[in-house]
């Protein structure tokens, strides 16, 4: 049972661990190289992907157009995002502006020979296997890719819920000394006392037993 509740813990923790990596925001320097919309088919991964617009009906059609963004980081890797508003949904980053983002990513756009270096605020996952790409959620230039970046928000967030998983930790700790263990204790005195009786009555049985035979 022991090992059984650990493994139920750790998975709990990578359940939470992962929610929050997807859910937070990244902030990734890259060079622009080209901006489109591409007609996608959704299937199994459509969890992985934003509503329409703002604004537009929802049809419940297995395809729409989304706006993708292209680019590279310093490294020479390949980074592909989507670019779709997640309105008043989840995760809460009420954006309605995607293709105001588009244009001004579009504008962005620059050669290996001529390069412009860009943060681009993201949320998400990049996985080829499932077809799934990061959330583009907002742009904006940097003098090159060595900028420093520092993940305040983020910091802030994690900051906040330790805290309060902390106070919530200390709150039922005391509660459970209070009115949980004095309980627990009793039944377990209960027990050994009924364990104890039971004992001395078998006891006195045998005894009985060994007279009466003898």
């Amino acid at each position: 049972m022991v090992y059984v509740k650990w493994v139920l813990i750790l998975v709990l923790w990578l359940l939470a661990g992962s929610f929050l990596h997807y859910t937070l925001p990244h902030q990734d320097v890259v060079r622009v190289v080209n901006t489109e919309v591409r007609r996608v088919d959704f299937g199994e991964n459509s969890i992985f992907w934003a509503q329409n617009d703002t604004g537009q009906e929802a049809t419940g059609s297995i395809n729409r157009d989304v706006r993708f963004i292209e680019a590279f980081n310093a490294r020479g890797r390949p980074m592909v995002y989507r670019n779709e508003d997640t309105g008043w949904g989840w995760p809460p980053y009420f954006k309605l502006d995607s293709s105001n983002l588009q244009t001004e990513v579009h504008d962005l756009i620059s050669t290996k020979d001529n390069p412009k270096w860009v943060v681009l605020r993201h949320y998400g996952w990049r996985n080829e296997f499932l077809s799934i790409y990061p959330n583009a959620v907002a742009v904006r230039p940097v003098e090159g890719p060595d900028v420093r970046l520092i993940p305040w928000f983020n910091i802030i967030v994690l900051t906040l819920l330790a805290a309060i998983c902390w106070a919530i930790w200390v709150r039922w700790r005391r509660f459970r000394q209070a009115r949980i263990d004095p309980v627990l204790e009793k039944w377990g005195d209960d027990l050994d006392e009924a364990g104890v009786a039971m004992a001395e009555k078998r006891s006195r049985f045998r005894r009985w037993l060994s007279n009466w035979r003898s």
